[in-house]
């Protein structure tokens, strides 16, 4: 069943109980990274494995995610500055337990590449923050793998 969350800003990145942070550098430009996150909304499924189906709505103001397994949600883009930063909360998903999730690409340049940077800031119950813990593995290996995804697109 699909519930709202609470609508939060980019000041909830740094206040989330809890966050998970991803770095890594790639060799596409920081231009073409941005462009990739934020006017390529459905070809994110297919350089992110976890990611079944991505579209933009509302004239691109929001996304509709589908994730392998059927977890839905439902975004709004909170912050598009460009090259620098694509930023977007969940709104509405079929997660139980979770009250809030906001999450950030931050992209800033590293010799003629990339440095990317995933923030993953939620809250919920505190089941949903326990189980959290165990998740961060897995979101940093399928960010690690989604990202060299991307640089092998980009470079190609």
């Amino acid at each position: 069943m699909a519930h709202r969350l609470r609508p939060v800003g980019l000041d909830f990145l740094e206040v989330a109980p809890v966050r998970h942070v991803f770095v890594r550098e790639i060799s596409a430009p920081v231009e073409a990274v941005y462009r990739a996150l934020h006017d390529d909304v459905p070809g994110w499924a297919e350089w992110f494995a976890q990611m079944r189906s991505a579209r933009p709505v509302d004239g691109g103001a929001g996304r509709d995610i589908t994730l392998t397994g059927g977890v839905r949600f439902r975004e709004s883009v909170i912050a598009a500055k460009e090259p620098e930063v694509y930023a977007y909360r969940v709104d509405v998903t079929n997660v139980p337990g979770v009250r809030a999730i906001i999450e950030e690409w931050r992209l800033s340049p590293a010799g003629t590449g990339t440095r990317v940077r995933w923030t993953f800031a939620t809250d919920g119950s505190a089941v949903y923050r326990l189980a959290m813990k165990p998740v961060r593995a897995g979101q940093a290996r399928a960010f690690r793998d989604a990202v060299a995804a991307l640089d092998r697109r980009l470079t190609a």
